[in-house]
């Protein structure tokens, strides 16, 4: 019997995700790809998540994006997740640490309710909801295209979302719905094409988070 265990590469539990990092950097500079600096952290924890490199072409970021979500979160700004898995993926620790508060209503009983009564999502519904909170809300979409394009039509509204990431995953109007995004005014992290996904979503929460906590020399 061969000894398959000569190809496994043995790294200190504590060590795992820099050794990661350090793979995803060497593979980057080998296709000869040079991220954005204040990009790079974002990127390379998506591409952290999702093994796929294809993250480095695809997420796109508007002008000042990253500059202006980190002041959001430093000024407490709330997250909106559209699926609890999402909110899951979040890390709670640095959340609390940053006196940040992260929320999902997709399980809410009153929005359940009102998107059946309406006809329409739950995401939908969810998002109808979020547009009423008190203060800025950065949106974290990982999975509905549905939320993005009820957030564009309350946009149509006159409604100003602080922050989008868009990053849902899927056949059913995913790339129209991004786009929306894309040719809207409001400061984004979208993801073209059909990849995405809610651990993708809280990969870049995180990736923010991180900064961030990091930047005001903060510990969890």
């Amino acid at each position: 019997m061969p000894d398959l265990l000569k190809n496994i590469e043995y790294v200190l539990p504590t060590e795992i995700e820099k050794r990661s990092f350090e793979i995803i950097q060497e593979e980057l500079s080998q296709k000869g790809i040079v991220l954005p600096e204040k990009e790079d952290k974002i990127t390379r924890r998506v591409i952290h998540t999702s093994a796929d490199f294809e993250y480095a072409d695809t997420l796109k970021y508007s002008e000042n994006a990253v500059d202006i979500v980190k002041n959001l979160v430093k000024n407490h700004a709330t997250i909106v997740t559209d699926t609890n898995m999402g909110l899951a993926g979040i890390n709670k620790k640095v959340l609390k640490t940053l006196d940040i508060e992260a929320k999902c209503f997709m399980a809410d009983e009153k929005i359940a309710k009102l998107a059946k009564e309406n006809n329409v999502t739950r995401a939908t519904m969810s998002m109808k909801f979020a547009s009423e909170l008190d203060g800025p809300v950065i949106f974290a979409i990982g999975n509905a295209p549905t939320a993005l394009i009820e957030l564009y039509k309350l946009m149509q509204e006159g409604y100003k979302p602080a922050f989008i990431i868009g990053v849902p995953v899927g056949f059913v109007n995913v790339e129209a719905s991004k786009e929306l995004i894309l040719n809207s005014d409001v400061p984004y992290i979208v993801n073209k094409g059909r990849k995405g996904g809610s651990n993708v979503a809280a990969a870049i929460c995180n990736a923010i988070l991180y900064q961030v906590r990091d930047e005001l020399n903060l510990k969890n």
